[in-house]
């Protein structure tokens, strides 16, 4: 097996979509089939049992992307590593980001660099389905994420900035009326649902009721923000988010409106507690340093 294909079967272990797949892998969803097609002949079964509605692996399919991760794994380590000495870096800090601020958070990514210069620092993004499992991967050493998060394995560091509330919804939505609305008002309209999210993490971000009982309807649910903003500006769900969005993220079909009765989101760093190392405590150092940023 070729390593691309090996690639194509890995990403499409994890995305469960040729559509998605061929997205991120940036080739056609025609060249995924063709090799899966070919590694399934190869092997003399199949590895994923599929319908027009969903992708699943079979158990043999489990079982070879449980023996390729760590193989595949080693040799993109391997190969970035020799990359990097060949520049002079030693190490690199993989920094993943939910939220999509990061020219906000500039003054932690400078300082870092200027005190580590022998060490890259990365900044990618990070989705906010299954939020914690890039960590637990292994392909991210940091994550910065709402708070809170209490999971057993995961260390939390100082928060880097606590953002106000703002609800989006379609340009022509009859809440456009008004200059800001409350939880109470939002419990008439549904909110979107995300799969593979803990509900104490669902909950801080959207709560599942208002501070008098009512209950916030959960609708479609969605894997992105694209899916969101479509969603919303179609008029079929209103949607909370973080502030910056209206400063990252503005469409004419959308409109952002203040919640004037929830908290700021606090974000924070977050990473697995075995994996901990110099790199990591080094921009915990930084952040608690510079501490909160108003942004």
């Amino acid at each position: 097996m070729e390593l691309r294909d090996i690639e194509i079967f890995l990403t499409l272990a994890e995305e469960l979509h040729f559509g998605r797949t061929a997205e991120r892998l940036r080739v056609s969803p025609a060249r995924i089939t063709q090799a899966i097609k070919k590694q399934e002949r190869q092997i003399g079964a199949p590895l994923f049992d599929r319908t027009s509605r969903t992708v699943r692996l079979t158990p043999l399919g489990r079982q070879l992307c449980d023996d390729l991760w760590p193989v595949y794994s080693g040799l993109q380590d391997g190969m970035r590593r020799a990359k990097l000495a060949a520049q002079g870096v030693t190490a690199v800090l993989r920094v993943g980001m939910i939220p999509l601020n990061a020219h906000e958070l500039r003054p932690y990514w400078d300082t870092f660099r200027t005190r580590h210069p022998q060490w890259k620092l990365q900044i990618q993004h990070a989705p906010f389905i299954d939020p914690f499992a890039g960590l637990r991967r292994g392909d991210l050493d940091i994550l910065i994420c709402w708070m809170p998060v209490e999971e057993p394995d995961l260390t939390v560091g100082p928060v880097l900035f606590a953002d106000p509330r703002v609800v989006a919804v379609a340009a022509d939505h009859e809440l456009t009326r008004r200059t800001s609305v409350s939880l109470e008002m939002l419990a008439d309209f549904q909110h979107s649902d995300g799969p593979s999210i803990p509900d104490y993490w669902a909950d801080s971000f959207c709560p599942f009721y208002t501070r008098k009982g009512r209950p916030i309807e959960r609708g479609p649910l969605v894997r992105n923000t694209e899916e969101i903003f479509t969603l919303t500006s179609t008029g079929e769900l209103v949607n909370l988010f973080p502030a910056h969005m209206t400063r990252y993220w503005n469409r004419p079909d959308i409109a952002y409106l203040p919640v004037s009765d929830i908290d700021a989101l606090p974000y924070a760093l977050v990473w697995r507690t075995e994996t901990e190392n110099e790199r990591i405590r080094a921009l915990a150092q930084v952040a608690a340093d510079i501490g909160t940023l108003v942004v």
